[in-house]
């Protein structure tokens, strides 16, 4: 079985007794690695995967559902392909800090954008106006809707109670 395999298994597979545990495992190993990516922010988070989840005291399988997770934050997402990683892959991560502030939000990962370690790395307004962006986004804008005194949308000049609001009525 893959590494991907494995954690697609170990992610889904959670019932009721072991759920906390894994997310309070993960969560432990995304904030640990997160920290220690923007406290060195100038310089790329690089070796194998094997090692990285040495390096951070993490089991192998957490670290590949760091990877899983990582990969659209990056400059060239392409340049790492979860599924086809192993324990030897050579990984070396150059995130788009922005872009990876944003997933943040967009994942509800409270527990990482809130990192004190952000102020090194954006500003207060920057992530400020990432946050505004962000729920801008997610704003649904209902269509305006045809009042039945309104103008007929088809052109005729009536009415839309007298026109094409009759035909649906």
């Amino acid at each position: 079985m893959s590494l991907y395999e494995e954690w697609d298994k170990l992610l889904n597979g959670q019932t009721k007794e072991t759920f906390e545990a894994f997310w309070k495992e993960y969560s432990e190993a995304e904030m640990k690695i997160y920290t220690e990516i923007l406290n060195h922010k100038d310089e790329k988070l690089t070796g194998t995967l094997k090692e990285l989840a040495e390096k951070f005291g993490i089991r192998e399988v957490i670290f590949e559902g760091f990877v899983d997770g990582a990969v659209s934050s990056l400059n060239d997402e392409s340049a790492i392909d979860p599924k086809t990683v192993t324990e030897e892959t050579p990984l070396s991560f150059d995130f788009d800090y922005r872009k990876l502030y944003r997933n943040m939000l967009k994942a509800d990962a409270s527990h990482l954008y809130s990192l004190e370690a952000w102020d090194n790395v954006l500003s207060e307004d920057e992530r400020s106006t990432i946050t505004r962006e962000f729920k801008k986004s997610k704003i649904y804008h209902a269509p305006k809707k045809i009042g039945r005194n309104d103008p007929c949308p088809c052109g005729s000049g009536k009415k839309y109670k007298n026109c094409c609001g009759k035909k649906t009525a």
